[in-house]
């Protein structure tokens, strides 16, 4: 039998861990269920940002600004169904607008596009022409260039159906923006179900052939953000192989087993059991900064699959990860330095954070055996992950 095939340490009490979440909100969190929609500030060229609170049937909240996308915040029960913030972020605009925050540039809970992760040179060559995207990570591109998705005011509807509460945001990228070839047409739908999951849904459409690979990049601290760091968190990653990188964490084109590496998270492992460790690859990545790939009984598959587990041993939070995506970054908030304060005060230090980033692999449009990520007039890029919020007091056997 599979290492990865069992996880009783889950199974046996998601369902109680999701009763007692029920039972105890309206105790914890005194909000209903709905949208509302508020101000959230005001971008330097006088346009609106507007910030849209969801709250589903058991009392979570989250909350959304259509700058970027970008999730602000989302208060979760613990297991003694006490509610806390679990993801990085500020409460005003102004900290997205920083120049301390732009220099660093953590891209705290935005949508990222066109394409996430890096592109060695910001350099592809696509139907015989060369193109030259924005380089803004050294000589590479990354998350979208100088001014990527997750700076740009998004469209916004807010909704409420019989799964939950939600809203959809849109925007169309123009030709040539960021070096990008096409229009890009794009819908990111965010929904808070009332089963306690966090429901994204990308699409896009293209005028001519172009990259795209679009992911969420929210930091959690399942403690509650501004608590310290993340490293007694319990990780597992449901992938048998990850892509090493060279030293400007640029993917080399191997597929290398995690077996017998500090990458192995086929068992629920802390965060920090083996971050130290001599490692060329986590020297590279100053921690981990990887792409895992995910396992499929078919590669080509787009059905959701487990991503990842995480279990935080003092709250009890618990949030899994599922995806149609061949591959999860899983970043540990490496350059996280101290410089930024967060909503509670309380400054983000060194690994106070980890992004588990659902994508295709880094570097495709230059590598031909990675899972292909050109989107072609007439087609339609579709990408679904599912953030799932329990909670349980021990890790179980």
């Amino acid at each position: 039998m599979s290492r990865l095939s069992t996880f009783p340490w889950l199974a046996l009490t998601a369902g109680v861990a999701t009763l007692l979440n029920v039972a105890q909100a309206s105790d914890n969190n005194s909000e209903t269920s709905g949208v509302e929609k508020s101000t959230f500030g005001k971008l330097p060229d006088g346009r609106i940002v507007e910030v849209y609170r969801l709250t589903n049937a058991n009392g979570i909240t989250m909350r959304v600004i259509n700058y970027g996308g970008i999730i602000v915040s989302l208060k979760t029960p613990d297991a003694q169904g006490n509610f806390e913030d679990i993801v990085l972020g500020f409460n005003s605009l102004e900290g997205y607008l920083s120049d301390t925050y732009r220099q660093a540039n953590p891209y705290f809970g935005a949508i990222i596009g066109r394409y996430g992760n890096r592109i060695a040179g910001g350099k592809f060559t696509l139907n015989g022409t060369d193109y030259q995207l924005a380089t803004n990570d050294g000589n590479n591109h990354l998350h979208g260039g100088d001014k990527g998705f997750d700076q740009v005011l998004w469209n916004a509807k807010p909704f409420e159906d019989e799964n939950g509460v939600g809203v959809i945001l849109s925007y169309i990228s123009p030709d040539g923006e960021e070096g990008y070839p096409g229009e890009l047409e794009t819908e990111v739908t965010y929904t808070l179900t009332d089963a306690d999951e966090l429901d994204i849904t990308y699409r896009a459409t293209a005028t001519k052939p172009t990259p795209v690979n679009l992911t969420q990049h929210s930091y959690f601290n399942l403690d509650g953000e501004g608590s310290g760091s993340v490293l007694d968190h319990y990780l597992m990653l449901n992938a048998e192989a990850f892509t090493p990188v060279n030293d400007n964490l640029i993917p080399t084109g191997e597929i290398r087993p995690v077996d017998g590496t500090p990458f192995d998270f086929t068992e629920p492992t802390p965060i920090g059991e083996r971050i130290e460790q001599d490692n060329q690859q986590l020297t590279f990545g100053k921690g981990y900064d990887h792409n895992f790939v995910l396992k499929r009984e078919s590669p080509q598959s787009d059905e959701l699959v487990l991503a990842a587990r995480v279990w935080e041993p003092d709250s009890g939070r618990v949030l899994e990860v599922e995806t149609t995506e061949p591959g999860i970054q899983f970043y540990s908030g490496n350059f996280l330095d101290g410089q930024l304060t967060g909503k509670q005060g309380e400054t983000y230090g060194h690994r106070s954070g980890f992004a588990l980033e659902t994508q295709h692999f880094p570097n495709s449009p230059n590598q031909e055996k990675f899972p292909p990520t050109i989107l072609r007039p007439g087609e339609t890029y579709r990408s679904h992950t599912i953030y799932r919020f329990s909670a349980q007091p021990s890790l179980g056997e």
